[in-house]
């Protein structure tokens, strides 16, 4: 089996930069020197200068076995820059080990998940001491039945230094454990099966796996593959188990560069439905689980603008589609209807109310609804014709319906969180409206959460806008513009940043910071509109809302622009790099995670991953318009010369998402730009992907580190008071 060199040559460049040197004062300390090699790109008549274009390595580049001389350069660079944060961080760095025994003292580590019940087993997840990756168990008929282990993830990753488990299906005929496992971090999982009866894990193999679910004969496996290079989505194939999947049956192919597509199974395991989409249309083609070796069917022909998704009830399908109502609505029809659209409605459009997902029972239909920024769980009776909401008493806070398998049940299991309330499972009879916690997340040490409060605020952004932010602090806090407070954003995708609670966040509270999560146009929160408000042509107004939402929280004095901080990842690193292009001034400190931050010159290269099926978010750049309106925001073009705020900017060497050169590249034009003082540091994480560190305990490594950062910018702070 081939392996690559990388690993040691990326442990031979940083022993070559780190050898025995004598202390350096901070001050006497420089970063590494960047090479300018200039790179001229054209597009549509324009040409930008690129200085640091070829920091880019092919991943082929990453996975040689004998590295040329540019991967050998890029690597050096990449250890470089990890070696100076260590070396200006000096002492503080020790903050970081502080910090991750804090939060690993805070997790109980010997743990498990609530049991669900599904074809007659109960299944849950359960972690041992120490262990970072979950054991997969389930118990037959009953919770005092023997245990049966189908996955432990601890041994089977124990030999890689990136693990994550993706896909995981039992058969019908709960025989047959099908899993898919990436080992690199690049999101290229393979599909495996293992016999549950003897424990045996296949030795075949489905290369590029993405998706995929069991036919009712527990033989036939249906599955979605990946482009190689662009790791798009877009093949469908049929594999027997116990086949060559060389011989796999090629079932579908999405031909339209612009979607990718997902496989999954009706709840009533009737159907398979395979839905293909980007982030402005979707549509859904299904399949009988019965005859998987039949072709698929187009439910409603493609529109572009249209979303639409699919579940199953008895002789009907369930259609939850946008197409004339922007918050999106509810429509049975019968699953062999013979007029086009003889469609009944369920729940019509509500401009107030963002109709976000339904659960199917036989008696019940349980809708999550979103209105005025927070979640609603409403329970329909549908032979009663009744219905009534789920009651919560917080300001801010989430809910989300779980695993919910049982179609023949009145009771109906959900989450409930916020920012001082741990993530708490509930069983809710929605006959009798009683709830039931069956866990709350144990916080060990000292935590008590009537120690904290956490409320809904709302800035009023520059057009008039009210923009909703969730806050939570620890109790005794005064207004009086000296706490430090952290501001995370994302505002992208539609995708709502939740108030929701996460320990790790306390090694801030306890200290005296402020946490707030503005939850700006771009995302979901106010509903459906509100995503079209901050994408394309709109996409300045998530930048300019969350500048408004830190300029409020500086005027109503919960801190000052010495003590705010900002904080986001991925397409909320482009976020954070905008606004410090913007408002450099606002900002004492910024924390950028795997930021998109090169726009224009990954939207033109139709090879990376997240590009053409992403031209309805951000605009494809081939057009003169919408190339000039990107090139307007991108953070990468619109370094200029000014005072920067101090930065950590994270990245992972085999990050499929953001390509680690974007944040690399960035770093050093920063630098070369920068007239100020502030402190810009580059790590990347040269063994993980898009999501950092794999494992629940390793990945609090990448918390510790950011907490440090913002700990030792800060006390500075005080640092200069005292002189």
């Amino acid at each position: 089996m081939y392996k690559s060199n990388l690993p040691v040559l990326i442990a031979l460049c940083f022993f070559l930069t780190n050898c025995s040197e004598p202390k350096e004062k901070v001050a006497d300390i420089t970063p590494p020197d960047a090479e300018k090699q200039a790179t001229e790109l054209e597009n549509l008549g324009d040409t930008r200068v690129d200085e640091y274009y070829w920091m880019k390595l092919t991943e082929d580049q990453r996975n040689a076995s004998d590295p040329d001389a540019q991967t050998m350069k890029v690597i050096s660079y990449l250890n470089a820059e990890n070696e100076y944060r260590e070396k200006v961080m000096g002492e503080d760095l020790s903050m970081e080990d502080v910090l991750f025994n804090e939060m690993v003292g805070r997790i109980q580590q010997d743990d498990s998940s609530v049991p669900y019940f599904e074809n007659g087993y109960w299944y849950y997840t359960r972690f041992g001491e120490g262990d970072d990756y979950a054991i997969y168990c389930r118990k037959k008929g009953s919770l005092d039945a023997d245990e049966e282990i189908m996955f432990n993830a601890n041994e089977m990753g124990k030999s890689h230094e990136f693990f994550s488990v993706g896909n995981m299906a039992v058969s019908p005929d709960n025989n047959w454990l099908a899993f898919s496992v990436d080992t690199v971090g690049r999101r290229k999982y393979a599909g495996m099966f293992k016999d549950l009866r003897t424990g045996e894990i296949l030795k075949e193999k489905l290369p590029l796996f993405s998706s995929g679910d069991w036919a009712e004969d527990s033989k036939s496996f249906i599955y979605t593959r990946i482009d190689n290079e662009t790791l798009r989505s877009f093949e469908v194939y049929m594999h027997k188990v116990g086949t060559d999947a060389g011989q796999d049956l090629k079932k579908y192919t999405e031909t339209d560069e612009t979607y990718s597509i997902y496989l999954n199974k009706s709840k009533s395991g009737k159907y398979f439905f395979l839905a293909a989409g980007n982030t402005a249309s979707a549509d859904v083609k299904y399949l009988s689980t019965a005859t998987p070796q039949g072709e698929f069917f187009e439910f409603y022909p493609r529109t572009r603008g249209v979303e639409y998704s699919l579940d199953h009830y008895g002789s009907d399908f369930y259609v939850l589609t946008n197409e004339d109502a922007v918050n999106f609505q509810l429509f049975k029809t019968p699953v062999d209807q013979t007029a086009p659209r003889n469609w009944t409605t369920v729940i019509g459009h509500r401009p107030d109310v963002f109709l976000q997902n339904i659960e199917l029972f036989k008696n019940y239909l349980v809708v999550s609804e979103r209105k005025e920024g927070l979640v609603q769980l409403r329970v329909m009776n549908l032979q009663e014709g009744t219905e009534h909401y789920i009651e919560f008493d917080e300001e801010a806070y989430v809910a989300y319906v779980d695993i919910n398998p049982e179609f023949n049940s009145q009771t109906l299991r959900f989450l409930y969180t916020s920012m001082t309330t741990p993530w708490t499972t509930y069983d809710y009879n929605m006959k009798t409206r009683e709830r039931k916690i069956m866990k709350q997340e144990k916080v060990l040490g000292d935590f008590d959460p009537e120690n904290y409060e956490t409320h809904r605020i709302w800035a009023t952004a520059r057009d008039g806008v009210k923009v909703p932010i969730s806050i939570v602090y620890r109790k005794g806090m005064v207004r009086d513009g000296k706490n430090p407070l952290l501001l995370y954003g994302y505002g992208s995708y539609g995708a709502s940043m939740e108030p929701w609670f996460d320990s790790q966040k306390l090694s801030l509270l306890d200290r005296g910071w402020i946490w707030a999560t503005a939850h700006i146009r771009g995302g979901s929160e106010l509903g459906r509109q509100w995503y079209e408000d901050g994408k394309m042509y709109k996409k300045k107004n998530t930048f300019t809302d969350f500048i408004d939402c830190g300029e409020y929280l500086v005027a109503e004095k919960y801190t000052s622009q010495e003590h705010l901080y900002a904080m986001g990842g991925s397409a909320g690193g482009l976020l954070m790099g905008a606004i410090t292009n913007m408002r450099p001034d606002l900002w004492n400190g910024v924390v950028a995670q795997v930021p998109f931050v090169d726009v224009i010159t990954t939207m033109l290269d139709e090879s990376i991953p997240l590009t053409t099926f992403e031209y309805d978010e951000w605009g494809n750049p081939n057009l003169l318009e919408q190339y000039e309106y990107i090139k307007g925001y991108s953070p990468y073009d619109n370094v200029s010369d000014a005072e920067y705020p101090n930065m950590l900017v994270t990245t992972g060497l085999h990050d499929s998402q953001v390509q680690y050169w974007e944040p690399a590249k960035w770093v050093a034009k920063l630098r070369d730009h920068n007239k100020g003082d502030g402190k810009i540091f580059l790590y990347t994480d040269m063994e993980a992907g898009h999501g950092g560190a794999s494992g629940r305990l390793n990945s609090l490594r990448d918390d510790a580190r950011v907490y440090a950062f913002l700990l030792s910018i800060e006390s500075e702070n005080d640092t200069a008071k005292e002189n």
